[in-house]
């Protein structure tokens, strides 16, 4: 690939031509926000001067919000600017089909998804390794050219993320349950936080943090996405409620003063939690492989410039490897506490080494 079109310069369109570009590869911008435009170029990502005229690209990467991909592919295969074209939308069965009711080519485009991405939006939250190791879902079809094909995996091999091939519904039934489905629970948790009492808001911990964290969402981009899927996500949430239901009784259960009505309740917080567990045993763990147990090494730490580059300093000097880590802050004090996940063998050597160089461990 020598030469890329990518129409849409927010945080997916951006990053693939930051990654582009970093490799040698010729990158041409559109958006119709001008600005986006301008702010992509000066972070490296390509030029905003179109392709010359009857020169068509390799590649153009469709990188608008899923109510536009269809008209937008069509715009470009009409134009004939790239001899291929794919989308990096996050719902893929209903483009394809509007895209056929446009009299679009579908042996020239092919649908793809990038799973990766943050609760940031634009170009200035871009990254050029924001699809390291991550999936990058193809949903070809059987007329799908083998040029364009190819040219989506040299694309998604120059981002440095590993292709899926899958079908189209059935990819947007997984990211309606993977991915959908949990931005709208984020969102409700953290609503129910707008008209709370300021001293019970000051209470939130690390939990709260963590179910809220991508609440924190352009809401105009999730309404896009949540449109595009909705049949979908309404069959998850409904299978949710059921379960809310049951919740809600199990706890009403153990408000009883009738014994069995108490001990049926327990019964039934206990099997959802169970059902969480194995649930989250599922979710892949580092790298996508299966998931590890960790052992957590408990770390105060002060909020003070190189606190955290000494930390990890201190580890690999005895040759433990993090494998994850999470900080806790501590309210109205400048600082926390720092969990280091490692290999169950590793914590002795570790905590024998922090200790030695001064830091103090908690249980």
């Amino acid at each position: 690939m020598r030469t890329a079109l990518v129409l849409g310069t927010g945080l997916i369109g951006t990053s693939a031509a930051l990654a582009l570009s970093a490799r040698g590869v010729e990158v041409h911008l559109r958006d119709r926000d001008p600005e986006r435009v301008r702010t992509a170029v000066a972070l490296g990502a390509g030029t905003g001067e179109e392709p010359a005229p009857g020169s068509p690209v390799d590649l153009a990467i469709v990188a608008v919000p899923p109510a536009h991909l269809a008209a937008t592919v069509a715009e470009v295969q009409r134009a004939g600017l790239a001899r291929g074209v794919i989308d990096v939308g996050s719902v893929k069965g209903g483009p394809r089909r509007q895209l056929l009711e446009r009299g679009g080519d579908l042996t020239t485009y092919l649908g793809s998804h990038p799973m990766s991405g943050r609760e940031q939006s634009g170009p200035l939250a871009a990254s050029a390794d924001l699809f390291e190791g991550r999936p990058w879902v193809l949903t070809p079809t059987q007329g799908t050219d083998t040029e364009v094909l190819n040219l989506a995996l040299e694309l998604i091999a120059l981002c440095g993320a590993v292709p899926v091939v899958m079908d189209a519904d059935a990819h947007d039934r997984a990211v309606a349950l993977v991915s959908h489905t949990p931005q709208l629970l984020s969102t409700l948790v953290a609503a129910r936080l707008e008209e709370a009492a300021e001293t019970d808001v000051r209470l939130c911990g690390q939990g709260i943090r963590d179910v809220t964290r991508i609440a924190g969402s352009d809401p105009a981009m999730w309404v896009d996405i949540l449109a595009a899927n909705p049949g979908p996500v309404a069959d998850i949430l409904a299978a949710v409620a059921t379960d809310l239901d049951t919740a809600v009784r199990a706890l009403r259960e153990l408000e009883s003063a009738d014994e069995t009505k108490r001990s049926s309740g327990t019964a039934g917080v206990a099997e959802l939690l169970r059902r969480g567990n194995a649930g989250r045993a599922r979710v892949p763990g580092k790298h996508g492989q299966a998931p590890t147990v960790y052992e957590t090494v408990t770390v105060l730490i002060s909020d003070r410039p190189g606190q955290l580059a000494r930390i990890f300093a201190d580890a690999g000097s005895v040759g433990v490897n993090i494998e994850d880590v999470r900080i806790e802050h501590a309210t109205g004090q400048q600082a926390g506490r720092m969990q280091l996940m490692v290999e169950p063998g590793a914590v002795p050597v570790l905590e024998q080494a922090l200790r030695e160089r001064g830091w103090s461990l908690r249980q």
